[in-house]
């Protein structure tokens, strides 16, 4: 048997029966439509997208390291690694204003 494939934020498995997401690195309106994407637990992908705009992901987070290396996201990943790969809630909104 296959085993499943590894979150690319959390590094925890995905089992087949998890809701899961590709991400593109490079989101696809800043020109990433065409470029890597990576395998991602649907709640992690939920949280980078919750985080990050599209352009703080394409100028600074374009690589699994660098999202990783985000303090929001460095700690969601503490506590997402503490529950099993299967693990479903609901992610906060954006904590920061929008602008108009």
């Amino acid at each position: 048997m296959e085993d499943p494939p590894i979150c690319a934020l959390c590094g925890r498995p995905i089992p087949a029966d998890v809701p899961q997401s590709l991400h593109h690195l490079v989101p696809k309106l800043k020109g990433g439509k065409n470029g890597p994407t990576v395998l991602l637990h649907h709640i992690c992908h939920k949280e980078i997208h919750a985080t990050l705009s599209e352009a703080e992901l394409a100028r600074d987070y374009a690589t699994p390291e660098a999202l990783r290396a985000h303090p929001r996201l460095a700690k969601f990943i503490a506590w997402v690694s503490k529950r099993p790969p299967g693990f479903l809630s609901r992610v906060p909104s954006k904590r920061r204003a929008r602008q108009r």
